[in-house]
């Protein structure tokens, strides 16, 4: 019975395998993935923008990935865009399946590069379920709040209340604020180049200056919603939990906080910035 299940294990990778294949090369497959990085830059672009709004007083808001949709979702031309971001995030979810699957990247298959392959599937989870929350917004289904720091608070609040809770909202804590540590030190020693084809870019170095900024800004809001998280904690307190509007409006209420969440958000266009660059100039198989 074992050897039946062993054989039937295998058929199925090789299956999968398969698939996978011909997901990799067919050129759908980089289309949608390029649309996919620049739909993610259009919602970071868009987050980054309604930031900077409220540093230098010009009305905006500080608001998440979800209530970016929502804002695109409220504009005239809105719908359409979203349509377009909504379509890039599915093929942006297929991306990063692949990549966890195929390894494209030639992470391996050691202990780092299960994990980054493992990071690929919860992008990928994330990012399904805002292109989820996309198409409903673009078919008038349902909609997303304005800042999401109550969804944070519950799933935080929910988590606890199972055993061990406080322990697995430590624990994901730690892994948010080490991915930011990780995305400060890939754009630190600038690992990102690799995956570009500088010599099409223009202006290459203030263009890979901006995409280094960006990654920089990025991390480092993630390493602080990792320590909101940690502090929900050891606190027993979900409402302490923040997500990205959080951490923003947390920046803002510091000393010199209008410079603070400023900063924040300038970077964040950065890496929106980054994202486009991505979505042009990405090396795809060894290209």
């Amino acid at each position: 019975m074992a050897n039946g299940i062993g054989r039937k294990a295998s058929e199925l990778k090789q299956r999968g395998d398969r698939l996978g294949t011909r997901a990799l090369h067919n050129p759908w497959t980089e289309r949608l993935a390029r649309l996919g990085y620049l739909a993610k830059g259009v919602v970071y672009a868009v987050v980054g923008v309604l930031a900077l709004q409220v540093a230098f007083g010009a009305g905006g808001k500080t608001t998440d990935s979800k209530g970016a949709l929502a804002a695109l979702a409220q504009e005239g031309w809105g719908k359409a865009l979203l349509a377009v971001v909504a379509v890039g995030m599915v093929g942006y979810v297929l991306w990063r399946v692949i990549q966890a699957w195929m390894d494209p990247d030639g992470k391996g298959t050691g202990a780092k590069g299960l994990v980054v392959r493992a990071g690929y599937l919860v992008s990928a989870a994330i990012y399904s379920a805002l292109a989820v929350a996309a198409f409903r917004l673009v078919l008038g289904t349902g909609g997303v709040g304005a800042h999401g720091d109550p969804s944070a608070q519950s799933w935080t609040a929910r988590l606890m209340s199972k055993p061990f809770g406080q322990a697995l909202v430590a624990v994901v804590g730690l892994v948010i604020a080490g991915l930011g540590v990780w995305e400060i030190l890939k754009a630190w020693k600038e690992k990102f180049r690799a995956k570009l084809r500088l010599e099409g870019l223009p202006r290459a170095e203030w263009a890979l200056r901006i995409c280094k900024l960006g990654i920089l800004a990025r991390g480092a809001v993630f390493v602080l919603i990792g320590a909101f998280l940690v502090q929900a904690a050891l606190t027993a307190n979900p409402r302490k939990a923040h997500g990205l509007d959080g951490a923003l409006r947390a920046l803002a209420a510091q000393p010199y906080g209008t410079v603070l969440l400023a900063l924040a958000a300038a970077g964040l266009v950065a890496y929106a910035v980054y994202m486009a660059i991505e979505a042009r100039y990405r090396r795809f198989l060894g290209a």
